[in-house]
């Protein structure tokens, strides 16, 4: 059984929904906005940071604009090693030593990062070193090398985005600004959060860490997306989103791949573009990161609760649409506790009817905000993917798919039935069910430290690697 304190903080969160979906149903419209709301004022939001704070980099970028719809790109520090550093690293055997005695001719360790409170602030290099080498990794910026570029293919200071700080100190703040040129290149994910249709929100405290949490565990880049929510704008438009974005993503490889074809120079260390696909207002097109560092052609797709109702969405129409969408790739998904419904109820739909955080009363309610009423069925295409004529191609098409349950989630035998069927036609298509755990055990922002929430995402990181990885390096993390 759950903790007590997770009891206590379902019953708090299921008075506190309740409020807020009285206030969402009373100030609803009968007509919809089509521009939309991405995120709920009351929602705790983590800023976007371009350097890497705790190891990922972040920024935000609204794609769409006509609507509200924008992503958030975690991109992990791994991308300062170029692609020769990490194969050298992974080719140096590992030599372990028993209480090594330093020798006397031996030059002093040099410091890998300074510290603000080191004894030795600025140490001179020995003879042999040069200045890279002293200073590997500063607290602010990146490592230059004697003739002012910087190491690892991070930005110059002709491209860093430099803010001196309000006090007047000499503290720099530098955004970074990746260079194509031998960039190493990692899969990518689309991440869509959960909420129940009505709220959640690509940048919350909780989806920030959990975004987080992957990037650093797949080494992988993730595309974080602010879908519009219900009763704004009822379906299809969060499903439009999802496809919208994909569509983003190829996108930008494609105008990568045209930028690259014109061709840059680069002259002492600055890089002047003698093309570039803008816009009308002259902005550049390409986005940069995913420009340098992003290979669609390793594509995975992340869903959290409702949002694992759009990416299985994607990935029926990704395979559908086959190569026109190439270079992007749909290798995988994962569908963690997802929101499907029907008409015909379950075993757990009856025996977990009251379950914690979200019960079925109320996700019958949040669905009825996110349907359009002349469409409002709990066998809505959108709702239970088992209902027969969903349309789309037939489920062996369908990607690898990974189903994570938890024991005490009223949803979770449609979700176990739809990977069975799955497997009934060789789709690999593995069931992680997690003992004492609730729905959203591995993403809300109570449970999200939790020793369970950790396994949850490690299991994830070791299913996914096999198909992000290249052949050879399945098991390298």
């Amino acid at each position: 059984m759950p903790s007590v304190s997770v009891k206590l903080y379902s019953v708090f969160f299921k008075l506190l929904l309740k409020h807020r979906l009285q206030n969402r149903i009373q100030a609803t419209s009968d007509g919809s906005d089509p521009f939309g709301v991405t995120s709920r004022p009351e929602e705790s939001v983590a800023a976007a940071n371009a350097s890497f704070m705790d190891g990922v980099a972040t920024k935000d970028i609204h794609i769409d604009p006509f609507t509200s719809l924008s992503v958030r790109i975690f991109l992990p520090e791994s991308v300062l090693r170029s692609p020769e550093s990490d194969r050298k690293l992974q080719a140096k055997p590992r030599v372990r030593q028993n209480n090594p005695q330093p020798k006397s001719s031996d030059p002093e360790p040099i410091p890998r990062r300074h510290s603000y409170n080191s004894l030795n602030a600025n140490p001179s290099p020995s003879p042999g070193h040069d200045q890279a080498s002293v200073s590997l990794r500063n607290s602010y910026g990146f490592p230059q090398h004697n003739n002012g570029t910087h190491a690892f293919g991070s930005c110059t200071d002709v491209e860093s985005l430099n803010l001196r700080a309000s006090n007047g100190g000499n503290v720099i703040y530098r955004g970074y600004s990746p260079l194509v040129v031998n960039a190493k290149k990692l899969p990518v994910i689309l991440q869509f959060h959960g909420g129940g249709w009505v709220s959640g929100s690509k940048d919350s405290v909780s989806n920030d860490l959990f975004c987080r949490r992957m990037s650093k565990l797949l080494d992988v880049i993730v595309v974080a997306v602010g879908y519009r929510l219900a009763p704004e704008d009822r379906y299809p438009a969060a499903f439009e989103d999802g496809l919208n974005v994909l569509n983003w993503l190829a996108k930008q490889a494609n105008l990568a791949e045209c930028s690259k074809s014109m061709g840059n120079s680069r002259v002492s260390g600055a890089e002047f573009k003698k093309l570039q696909i803008a816009d009308t207002f002259g902005a550049s097109m390409v986005e940069p990161w995913l420009a340098a560092h992003g290979d669609p052609s390793r594509c995975v797709l992340l869903g959290v609760s409702c949002g694992a109702n759009i990416a299985d969405y994607l990935a029926r129409k990704a395979m559908e649409a086959g190569n026109l969408l190439d270079p992007v790739k749909v290798v995988a998904q994962v569908l963690m506790y997802p929101f499907f419904i029907g008409s015909v109820p379950t075993h757990s739909e009856i025996r977990l009817a009251n379950s914690y955080f979200f019960d079925k009363a109320m996700c019958l309610l949040l669905w009825e905000l996110f349907l359009p009423k002349e469409e409002y069925s709990l066998d809505h295409p959108a709702a239970n993917p088992l209902v027969p004529g969903r349309g789309g191609p037939p489920l062996k098409l369908m990607p690898p798919t990974l189903t994570v349950v938890a024991e005490h989630d009223w949803m979770r035998d449609r979700a176990i039935a739809y990977s069975e069927e799955l497997r009934k036609v060789n789709v690999d298509a593995p069931v992680y069910d997690y003992k004492d755990a609730v729905h959203e055990f591995a993403t809300l922002d109570m449970l999200l430290k939790t020793p369970q929430a950790q396994a949850c995402a490690d299991d994830i990181a070791i299913w996914v690697k096999k198909y992000i990885s290249f052949r050879g390096h399945e098991f390298s993390y």
